[in-house]
């Protein structure tokens, strides 16, 4: 982008950012632009923030029977689960200080959690009553650690297979691939200037809408984009989402959906937003975000319009396409629903 054009853009930002009044005036508002919009709910969950609260809500996954699991970092209950009307039905985990990533596994017909806690330092696998099954301590035998601390991991993919790729994304921002059993078969990523290089390897997951080149997709949220790797590490390409710290990728059918944490022109300013990009990783719509423009086919900056949202984390896509959005260090609130909008 031309410098005169950033600027721009970065001034538009900044003025919509302080411009516009709370969502709280307004209910149920339409997000979105072209064939991704949404009616906003920020009053779905239905849990008694007295009994059940929580801190920051980091991650949610929908399981098999339609229930939408929510994992925090409150370890009054570090695991809610909802009907898909916020009726919450059940809480578990006391033991997860450093909740942070939550993936939802199909092992041989049974499905399992996987959740990275960056105080713990480790990956859990559990049931999803919270029976735990494995710990995946620090990666030592890398060679680029030197102790627990330094490794700090926030997010898990699952291939077909078992395997294992953990995001060290607070810690040292290197990729690790394990088998099934918590093997380490290889590493790659980690900082450095080279195009294969992370920054903020925040989150990691399983492309396969092109059955012919599935490939993973990483977070570099400190780059604002996401990179692609062959499954050995190699590395394919980047896509660049200007503006934008993306939080973890999350597909659904041939859609990526990723929380936007801030904007990159108002940091600390709880300017974040949701963004959706296509099968071809071209930008359709941005939640409470300015409408995606290419010019000479690349993506111009993206910024907050609206303030619908304070630290968006992660983006849940249930069965009826509703989405749930947690958010991080955002006054203690439960996550949103958005309906869509045919």
């Amino acid at each position: 982008m031309k410098r005169r054009k950033f600027i721009k853009n970065t001034s538009l930002g900044t003025a919509a950012f302080l411009a516009q009044p709370s969502f709280l005036f307004r209910e149920h508002p339409l997000l979105g632009q072209n064939n991704k919009r949404y009616r906003l709910d920020n009053h779905w969950s239905k849990a008694d923030v007295a009994r059940y609260p929580v801190n920051d809500c980091h991650e949610m996954v929908q399981d098999r029977k339609g229930r939408i699991i929510l994992l925090t970092n409150e370890v009054k209950n570090n695991v809610l689960i909802y009907d898909k009307s916020g009726k919450l039905l059940t809480t578990w985990g006391h033991e997860y200080p450093g909740a942070h990533g939550l993936t939802i596994f199909d092992e041989n017909g049974t499905e399992v959690l996987f959740i990275c806690d960056n105080k713990r330092h480790q990956v859990i696998k559990t049931t999803l009553d919270g029976r735990v099954l494995m710990v995946i301590d620090y990666p030592k035998e890398t060679g680029e650690y030197t102790k627990p601390e330094e490794y700090i991991p926030t997010e898990t993919a699952i291939m077909p297979n078992g395997d294992i790729y953990v995001a060290d994304g607070y810690g040292k921002d290197f990729i690790m691939q394990y088998d099934s059993s918590g093997r380490l078969i290889n590493h790659f990523g980690g900082r450095g200037s080279e195009p294969k290089h992370l920054k903020n390897a925040h989150g990691v997951c399983i492309d396969h809408r092109d059955p012919e080149n599935p490939n993973l997709i990483v977070t570099s949220r400190q780059q604002c984009a996401f990179k692609r790797y062959k499954f050995n590490g190699e590395y394919i390409d980047t896509i660049p989402l200007p503006g934008a710290w993306v939080c973890r990728p999350v597909i659904n059918g041939d859609y990526l959906y990723s929380a936007v944490l801030q904007t990159d022109s108002l940091q600390g300013k709880k300017s974040g937003f949701v963004t959706i990009l296509d099968k071809d990783f071209k930008v359709v719509s941005n939640l409470g975000g300015s409408e995606p423009e290419y010019v000479d086919n690349k993506l111009e900056g993206m910024y907050q319009t609206t303030k619908y949202f304070d630290y968006p984390h992660d983006v849940c896509i249930d069965d009826e396409q509703n989405l749930y959005i947690a958010q991080w260090n955002s006054g203690k609130v439960y996550p949103y629903k958005l309906s869509p909008v045919v």
